[in-house]
């Protein structure tokens, strides 16, 4: 399996696999993936097996926090989850930001996505605290904005 940056050529591939992910993860527009590929390529890896893509994951360096890197979307294609596609991508996005000298990586997610929850853990990521629990999973109400309540998730480089 070859881990890359994501590459204009991939857009249409990463938008069927990010499909796949609904209702958790939502298809963006194709251009903004272009912009992905074209600003943000050094953390938006994606992972080939053969010749088809079978993960993608998307992140940026904070503009405002430099020592930070959110992650944004982590989608891996149903027929290769559970073989460590996500585990790869992440430790991609890890490398690059230790390079820059970032503290952490964080994301989000709904605080009902079990697998995701179970994931991050799994990958040395800690359930943040927040203003309530949902079925022992920390939520921080309003996250990202009105009602989008969301689980918040952090791992430390350093």
């Amino acid at each position: 399996m070859q881990i890359r940056p994501l590459a204009p050529v991939d857009i249409a591939a990463v938008m069927a696999l990010v499909r796949t992910g609904e209702p958790y993860i939502r298809v963006r527009a194709d251009s903004d993936y272009w912009l992905y590929a074209h600003l943000f390529a050094d953390t938006c890896p994606v992972a080939v097996a053969g010749q088809q893509l079978v993960g993608a994951a998307i992140a940026f360096r904070s503009q405002r926090d430099p020592q930070d890197v959110y992650v944004q979307d982590v989608t891996t294609h149903p027929r290769w989850r559970r073989q460590g596609v996500t585990r790869l991508l992440i430790d991609d996005i890890r490398r690059q930001a230790a390079r820059w000298g970032c503290a952490r990586l964080y994301l989000t997610s709904e605080p009902q996505n079990r697998a995701a929850h179970a994931t991050w853990l799994a990958l040395g990521f800690t359930n943040m605290p927040g203003d309530y629990q949902s079925d022992g999973v920390a939520v921080t109400a309003d996250f990202k904005g009105p009602g989008k309540h969301r689980a918040v998730y952090q791992l430390p480089l350093t």
